[in-house]
């Protein structure tokens, strides 16, 4: 049986919402998984978990442990998922970076660390054409068919929102539940490893954390 319990670890308000909305989606309509049960995300500021400052990574994996070894849930195979926005760093080296140090705190769980390059909007920018509702294209333009390379981001979409001014945590979940996730994944390395990690729990455990 398909079925997997996650506990993800953010940096923003609108991940809070929009991740589970997005792992949902993932597990059923990518990978044809049987159920997936996401925790409410853990958020702590960026800077504190990349660097592990005051051992804030630490806590949130131990509180992520916490969660998934409740009693009152079914016994599915688990995993920590922490999902930061490369920014300005290289996520091939930022990604790494994280990973060892939240398996120095529990090397025992699974845990998957995915960088968004270059933002969590960046698979916004890669699906764009399906989200006509909210994205506004020029007559002569097209969507960013590398946005990643290209680095489009946040700064894109507000650039194209229609209406009121983006909001991370009113319009993240919205173009989540919206978005094409097969287009975002040809178009983003950064979301198919996403994908790649997911897909690798539904053969009993995730056997390269990391690339």
């Amino acid at each position: 049986m398909a079925r997997l319990k996650v506990a993800p670890i953010v940096e923003g308000h609108g991940e809070v919402s929009a991740v589970p909305i997005l792992l949902r989606r993932i597990w059923s309509e990518l990978l044809g998984g049987e159920y997936i049960d996401v925790l409410k995300p853990i958020r702590q500021p960026r800077h504190r978990l990349a660097t592990n400052k005051e051992a804030t990574l630490d806590k949130a994996i131990a509180l992520a442990v916490g969660k998934l070894n409740d009693p009152r849930l079914m016994d599915d195979p688990k995993l920590i998922l922490i999902l930061l926005d490369a920014d300005d760093d290289l996520p091939c080296e930022l990604g790494p970076k994280v990973l060892q140090l939240a398996l120095s705190a529990r090397s025992d769980h699974n845990i998957s660390c995915v960088i968004a390059n270059v933002e969590y909007e960046t698979w916004f920018v890669a699906a764009a054409e399906s989200l006509a509702l909210y994205l506004s294209l020029a007559d002569d333009e097209s969507a960013p068919s590398n946005p990643e390379s290209e680095r489009r981001g946040k700064g894109w979409i507000k650039t194209h929102f229609i209406g009121t001014k983006y909001s991370e945590p009113v319009d993240q979940p919205k173009l989540t539940a919206h978005m094409d996730l097969s287009m975002c994944r040809q178009r983003c390395p950064s979301f198919d490893k996403l994908c790649r990690d997911l897909e690798r729990m539904i053969g009993g455990g995730l056997h390269e954390r990391a690339r």
